[in-house]
């Protein structure tokens, strides 16, 4: 089965009506883009994931997939008029079916993340097998340590995992930075998210890691002190759990944060400064990694 795919440039004050009067219209999908992206024009918005970002780029480009029997020309004239707006010029190629899981998979490569830490998909042979390698696939739950705040967390527990150590994972995601603690020789992780999906799809990867961690939701969380609490969230999230993420590392432990864009580093740094001798931020593309020892409660 083969599929039409036409691309539609738009107003950006339009582009999000216009797409869904495509819906509307019988398309089976759309996606909008920056009309620029992959120029010298291209214009970053930058929005935390789950939240809405309040404009688009002023150049938009609708992505539209039809069915290969569609009346594109048709069914873009009946949107436009929906929308009440003039015929839009458009481009349309054919797409061919494709062996889609094989060609997902192979956008995902090993992952090196230090010379003894690499993330490896299953239907990859380790490119270093003598390296801890993480078995992770793209799944359902955030986290396959290809995005700059997971790795900096990765980098981190590489460099700062001395051995025994109790772990927390706050936000757990797909359970990475829990079960790569445990790779690299803490003594106990647990990882708590507020996703029922994220915590069984946490616990299957441990199951696939060969490793013994603990999943649960934040209202299962024990009220107990770890070694090293970790939170990749959001830098909202942070902003909110400064106090309950403080009372769970022990006098002396450390702290591991990250979801934060560069420009927040500041604000989020000096938050947990309250309870927290804190480090220097730690930057990679746009993101910071913010770390922290527990002080004595005063």
């Amino acid at each position: 089965m083969a599929w039409l795919q036409a691309t539609i440039d738009a107003d950006s004050s339009v582009a999000e009506r216009f797409a869904d009067a495509l819906m509307d219209a019988g398309a089976l999908s759309t996606a909008i883009e920056d009309a620029f992206a992959g120029t010298d024009q291209e214009e970053p918005i930058f929005g935390e994931p789950g939240e809405p970002v309040d404009r688009l780029w002023s150049r938009s480009r609708i992505i539209t997939l039809f069915d290969e029997a569609a009346d594109v020309a048709l069914l873009i004239a009946a949107a436009a008029n929906e929308c009440r707006l003039p015929l839009p010029t458009w481009r349309v190629e054919k797409v061919a079916e494709q062996d889609w899981v094989r060609l997902t998979q192979s956008q995902f490569e090993p992952i090196r993340i230090s010379d003894r830490l690499w993330i490896t998909p299953t239907w990859h042979e380790a490119p270093a097998p003598e390296a801890i390698n993480l078995q992770l696939d793209p799944g359902l739950a955030f986290g396959t340590g290809s995005h700059p705040t997971t790795r900096l967390c990765l980098q981190w527990l590489d460099a700062g995992i001395k051995g025994g150590e109790s772990v927390l994972d706050y936000g757990c995601g797909s359970g990475i930075l829990a079960i790569a603690a445990l790779k690299l020789g803490a003594g106990s992780a647990l990882g708590v998210d507020i996703d029922p999906q994220a915590v069984r799809s946490s616990l299957d990867n441990a199951e696939q890691n060969h490793v013994t961690a603990s999943f649960c939701l934040p209202d299962e969380n024990p009220a107990q002190e770890y070694d090293v609490v970790l939170a990749n969230i959001l830098a909202n999230p942070l902003r909110m759990l400064g106090q309950l993420l403080a009372s769970h590392v022990k006098t002396g432990g450390r702290i591991v944060l990250s979801g934060i864009l560069a420009e927040q580093a500041t604000e989020l740094s000096a938050i947990y400064a309250q309870w927290f001798d804190m480090d220097p931020p730690v930057f990679d593309e746009g993101w910071t990694r913010l770390t922290g020892t527990r002080r004595a409660n005063v």
